[in-house]
């Protein structure tokens, strides 16, 4: 294992939610850490980069000069209305992050490059393992899957994790997902929310413990390898409000709304997390009653 301490870590994408709790997390861990956003912004030792530029992430590498990098950068809302989109930023964009790693002087110990837990689409089996092949079924984890074989085509060259997070949430996730969406209509005490198909089960983590898995796979000697990052169970939306009701003390009408419910909707999600946890038995899952709980009394 390597001591991160006074390393330093590159995140694409470091503005996004877990860019940002990411950043955190590593700087607690003694890392020194840079990022890149698609627009200028405020936070510190960051660079206005766009990925779908082939020459734009040269430069930053350099000037970073990254023991490790975190490859965030995506479009990520899987209900986003440009289809070429997801294939310019999430495939395209990762090839030129990898050629530029490759034409950099930088020396990678480690590159974790986050992909999704979508690309196994609708399945039978009750946990998903690593090894059951991807059937996607929307373009956002086509363009996911698209990536991983372009990623693979690296393993000889580059140190580099592939992570398949499943659904996860925390405070400061944007309301258009749903989690923070119906938490933020039970702190307002509203009376009604509308949603999509209620019986739609998801393997939902805190984002804190998606950190830290990605924290210490940093500093793992594993490589070319492929890790679910889940709870290992799973909850529908209705179960979501139930538990939400009996925190915030009140029910809510729920009225369900045919544009929310998407015929791609992949049915249950859970994912088998026993590879992760087997290399990092330290690795704690956080209960979804316990995320909700935090969610809720966090204030505005």
């Amino acid at each position: 294992m390597d001591s991160h301490f006074n390393k330093r870590v590159l995140i694409t994408g470091i503005g996004g939610f877990t860019g940002r709790h990411l950043k955190k997390h590593l700087e607690r861990q003694g890392m020194k850490v840079y990022g890149t956003t698609y627009t200028s912004s405020s936070m510190e030792d960051t660079f206005p980069a766009n990925i779908t530029d082939a020459t734009s992430m040269v430069d930053v590498i350099n000037k970073v000069g990254p023991d490790y990098i975190i490859h965030l950068a995506a479009i990520s809302f899987v209900g986003h209305g440009d289809a070429a989109e997801f294939y310019r930023v999430n495939v395209i964009g990762t090839e030129n992050l990898l050629q530029s790693i490759l034409k950099s002087n930088a020396k990678i110990k480690k590159i974790i490059i986050a992909s999704s837990a979508n690309i196994y689409g609708n399945s039978n089996v009750d946990l998903i393992s690593e090894t059951l092949p991807p059937e996607p079924v929307n373009h956002y984890a086509c363009s996911k899957m698209a990536m991983e074989k372009i990623v693979s085509n690296y393993y000889s060259k580059l140190p580099i994790i592939i992570t398949r997070p499943f659904n996860y949430t925390g405070i400061g996730q944007a309301e258009h997902f749903l989690v923070p969406k119906i938490v933020s209509h039970f702190k307002q005490q509203k009376k009604e929310i509308e949603l999509g198909n209620l019986d739609v089960y998801r393997d939902f983590s805190s984002v804190d413990f998606i950190v830290d898995a990605y924290c210490k796979l940093l500093g793992s000697d594993a490589s070319g390898q492929i890790f679910n990052v889940c709870s290992g169970s799973s909850y529908s939306l209705k179960q979501i409000i139930e538990l939400l009701e009996t925190l915030a003390g009140y029910k809510i009408n729920v009225t369900i709304n045919p544009k929310f419910v998407r015929a791609d909707e992949v049915k249950r999600i859970a994912g088998d997390n026993g590879k992760l946890l087997n290399l990092f038995p330290e690795l704690k899952v956080v209960e979804l009653v316990d995320i909700l709980k935090k969610m809720l009394h966090k204030c505005n």
